[in-house]
């Protein structure tokens, strides 16, 4: 294989809602190339994307598939994405490190709650796009009712390049409004007949060409100026009209495809050779410094590694995109987040579960190589004398999280090492080791997600594993003042044990004043404030602890360990066991004893004294709160309101997204529990919805009681 230039190369992402066939238009893309000489098929597993047991045993794309062709002397990289929505990871890390979308619509069923996503990423990262519309041989394909649908959704951006003469059983023809041909197929589909446009065509292909030219010309003032003059363009000034239209986002142009039947596909491999955007048409990337990295094959080599694949027999392989100058076999880089030096080994060009060895690759390629030391998901390797990083991939927030956990407790250490070397397969798999909860969590992007990581851990690694609800990590505070005292005393033989704390405690709030005087039963206590501490707790909120003793009722040098039994509390808080947040702790008298007191005995007062005090003042418990954002069809609005409000969620607006409505809530952590699947049962797997964390707001009265009752249960059966 041949070595490619930068302006020879050209990065492609598949997208589309699950079902809609980028996995066999990827097969027939790669045969109609020459990369593979037959295709397979998804039924026969024997795709090479979908090549991993999971995606085989669930007959869905898990991971996205690296895969290159070779078209008019153009090397195309093109990754073929998941389709479904609990593995968008794949799709945004592979639009972050390609320049063109090409996003598939089933024709039976149109625009789909995927597609709509998919289009949401694009538009973020600006990234231009192509509509493939497939399956047209279906009979449920209604062509110009899905066309009528995207015209709705993404407006006049839309331009129909082709349209099919017939959809369902008979389709076999199609009419391409750019190079006004008719394009058809034998049964067996490959290479098209090319021939003049029927007359009984003429007609509509004209009224789109003229649509199709007038789109064109809008994005370049000379093109529109001979426009306006002579009405019409060359071949080649359409084909430059629609790459600065893609460049801007201004133009969507919409292919006809059926990959099924490998009718189309070649078609559309020369408009991406063509006409597509070349790497270095597009917007630079900046790396952490906020410095522009032109793909420039002459600058200092920069290899940006975007993606892990655990392959049997092989080991790990490192997909990286070459961000500056060209890498060969043999060279040395040096790993700027790890610190540590790496020789590149064999350099391949990717073709799914193949690899084709390459001798070099330049600026704007894609690749991958083997037999790394040190290299994760996400690191810079860079030549001598160059020290860009770069970190442009940013993943959504959870949706879906269970606490994991070994069957066989002596398989713990294996699970946790399995699980950080799968989260390098996909980022988006998040796994947390809670303290607080007491619970390894492993939070992904719906069920199906985490479904799928327990079947490879039990499949592949050979690791049961259960999966049971997460905790909720909640919140303790206190809504009044409270004054409490205990005394420690212990004897024992020899040296005994003395302390006594009296403290009081009250909810905090930025920018209170400090306290000069508190009043508890018509008696006056007065504080005279020796010295204060504001700790800024790691899991939100502060505690403020106030040092007010007067005439030497407890050493100085003993306040360090009443903070320490305090501190205790804080961690454990005396309702259910969560941190507690938000509270202000006057230690203002106290007692000692000139040979038995210690810091023990003064932080077991403090630890007693406190929790009295907290238990009187008010307790309530924190819930956490998530700002929630669902896009779903308007036939199911009324479904998923009704739902939600039985969570208890509060509705705070509605608004319509690109032919979707967007209903905005509040809902508590623990009604998310398993709100990923309740939505797809109600919409069909039609909706979909993201969340933030937002605030800890007070639990309701029942809800809290039920909380206190089930921890002083869970704590009895700790002592039986």
């Amino acid at each position: 294989m041949r070595v490619y230039q930068t302006n020879e190369i050209k990065n492609i992402a598949l997208l589309g809602s699950a079902g809609s066939g980028k996995t066999t238009l990827a097969e027939s893309m790669l045969f109609g190339s020459g990369i593979i000489k037959r295709r397979g098929s998804v039924e026969a597993k024997n795709t090479v994307s979908d090549y991993f047991p999971v995606e085989q045993e669930y007959g869905y794309s898990v991971f996205p598939t690296v895969f290159h062709v070779e078209w008019n002397n153009k090397k195309l990289n093109i990754i073929d994405c998941p389709g479904s929505d609990d593995f968008v990871g794949g799709a945004i890390t592979a639009l972050n490190v390609t320049d063109q979308a090409v996003i598939l619509i089933n024709g039976q069923y149109g625009p789909e709650v995927g597609t709509q996503n998919n289009f949401r990423y694009t538009e973020k990262l600006k990234k231009p796009v192509i509509f493939l519309v497939n399956q047209l041989d279906s009979d449920k394909c209604d062509y110009d009712a899905v066309i009528n649908t995207m015209k709705d959704i993404y407006g006049s951006k839309c331009v129909q390049i082709q349209y099919p003469v017939e959809t369902g059983a008979n389709f076999n023809e199609i009419i391409d409004v750019l190079l006004m041909k008719k394009y058809s197929w034998k049964a067996e589909g490959g290479m098209p007949i090319i021939e003049d446009i029927p007359e009984n065509q003429m007609e509509k292909a004209m009224e789109l060409h003229r649509q199709l030219v007038e789109a064109a010309a809008e994005n370049d003032d000379s093109l529109m100026e001979k426009f306006f003059e002579e009405e019409k363009l060359s071949e080649d000034e359409l084909r430059e009209g629609i790459r600065k239209g893609l460049v801007t986002r201004s133009i969507f142009p919409v292919f006809c495809v059926c990959a099924g039947e490998d009718k189309g596909v070649r078609r559309l491999m020369e408009f991406l050779g063509n006409v597509v955007p070349f790497v270095s048409e597009m917007p630079k990337i900046h790396n952490t410094r906020g410095e522009e990295v032109a793909p420039d094959a002459q600058g200092p080599t920069s290899l940006y590694f975007f993606k892990t694949g655990m392959e049997p027999h092989i080991g790990e392989v490192s997909y990286f995109k070459v961000m500056s100058g060209s890498v060969k076999s043999g060279d040395d880089l040096t790993n700027v987040d790890r610190g540590s030096k790496e020789r590149i080994g064999q350099l391949y060009a990717c073709a799914g579960a193949n690899r084709i060895a390459v001798d070099q690759l330049n600026a704007g390629d894609i690749g991958c190589t083997v037999k790394l030391k040190d290299v994760k998901t996400g690191n810079t390797l860079n030549g001598k004398d160059c020290e860009w990083r770069f970190d442009f991939i940013k993943y959504p927030n959870s949706k879906y999280s269970r606490a994991i956990k070994a069957v066989n407790s002596a398989d713990t250490e294996k699970v946790m090492a399995a699980l950080l070397k799968m989260r390098q397969e996909d980022p988006t798999w998040v796994v947390e080791q809670s303290k607080e909860l007491r619970q390894t969590i492993v939070h992904g992007q719906g069920e199906f997600h985490l479904r799928t990581l327990k079947w490879r851990l039990e499949n592949n690694e050979k690791l049961p594993v259960t999966f049971v609800e997460a905790k909720i990590p909640y919140r303790e505070t206190i809504t009044k003042q409270a004054r409490a005292d205990y005394r420690h005393k212990k004897q024992s033989g020899g040296a005994g044990q003395f302390g006594e704390v009296h403290l009081i405690v009250e909810p905090y709030a930025e920018g209170m004043p400090d306290p000069t005087v508190y009043k508890f039963n018509g008696q006056e206590f007065k504080m005279n404030i020796k010295s204060k501490e504001e700790i800024d707790l790691e899991w939100g909120g502060k505690l403020v602890f106030i040092n007010s003793v007067v005439g030497g009722a407890i050493d100085l040098r003993f306040m360090p360990a009443i903070l320490k039994g305090v501190m205790d509390c804080i961690e454990h808080g005396p309702l259910t066991g969560s941190y507690a947040r938000d509270v202000r702790v006057v230690v203002y008298d106290g007692k000692m004893h000139p040979v038995d007191s210690n810091e023990l005995s003064f932080t077991l007062a403090a630890r007693h004294a406190f929790s009295q005090a907290f238990k009187a003042a008010g307790p309530k418990i924190l819930e956490p709160i998530y700002d929630l954002e669902v896009y779903v069809p308007a036939d199911y609005m009324g479904d998923v309101m009704s739902d939600l409000q039985g969570r208890r969620a509060l509705i705070m607006g509605m608004d319509s997204e690109a032919g979707y409505q967007k209903l905005s809530a509040k809902i508590p952590l623990k009604e998310l529990s398993s709100y990923s699947i309740s939505l797809s049962s109600l919409t069909g797997g039609r909706a979909s919805f993201t969340t933030k964390f937002s605030s800890y707001e007070l639990v309701p009265n029942d809800l809290q009681a039920k909380l206190i009752e089930e921890h002083e249960a869970e704590l009895a059966n700790e002592e039986e």
